[in-house]
């Protein structure tokens, strides 16, 4: 439902054409490669591939489309590793329609846009997490063990330890469920 409105409201105006449609991150990357539009919209959480994942995935692959979340999740560490992740714009879901095509129009013209609110936010609450650290919480958070986790990684189950120890002091909680939870809240996840 959510992908038909944006399709329409797009298609209501005359200089931008929505060339596909994806259903998850995946999807959408195979879009981006088969069709090469100049603009894409993705969500922060989408099945297969975060729109996260996938920006960074668009930037590894130096790939000619400017990359816009969309999303309900105004969290400043969403829209720190956005940036981080070459994303041109950070949106909000509740932002008026009219916006969208105007962003849509600016990012194609090479500017950024971001939620002005948002983004002085995120300057004030920088994420503490490295990559790693954020890997190995990640699993946590889904009740992996250090065992699993380990091995999905590729590091030894010391390393592990060693990881979501730095990640629980660094997010200021108890143990590694309270940590998860908290760096989801924030954004860092």
């Amino acid at each position: 439902m959510v992908l038909g409105a944006l399709k329409a409201l797009l298609d209501i105006e005359r200089d931008l054409q929505v060339v596909g449609q994806a259903s998850n991150g995946a999807e959408a990357l195979t879009l981006v490669l088969d069709k090469k539009p100049d603009v894409l919209l993705a969500d922060i959480e989408m099945p297969e591939m975060t729109g996260l994942e996938l920006a960074a995935e668009v930037q590894r692959r130096k790939l000619p489309v400017r990359v816009a979340i969309l999303t309900t999740f105004a969290r400043p560490g969403y829209l720190r590793r956005a940036l981080d992740d070459g994303v041109s714009a950070y949106l909000l879901k509740d932002a008026p329609a009219a916006t969208l095509a105007e962003a849509v129009r600016k990012i194609h013209a090479g500017l950024h846009v971001i939620d002005p609110e948002l983004a002085a936010e995120a300057w004030t609450q920088p994420d503490p997490l490295t990559d790693r650290e954020r890997q190995v919480l990640r699993y946590a958070g889904e009740g992996k063990s250090n065992t699993d986790i380990a091995l999905k990684l590729e590091l030894s189950e010391g390393t592990v330890r060693n990881y979501l120890s730095e990640a629980i002091g660094k997010v200021g909680a108890a143990n590694r469920t309270e940590a998860a939870r908290i760096a989801r809240q924030k954004g860092w996840l």
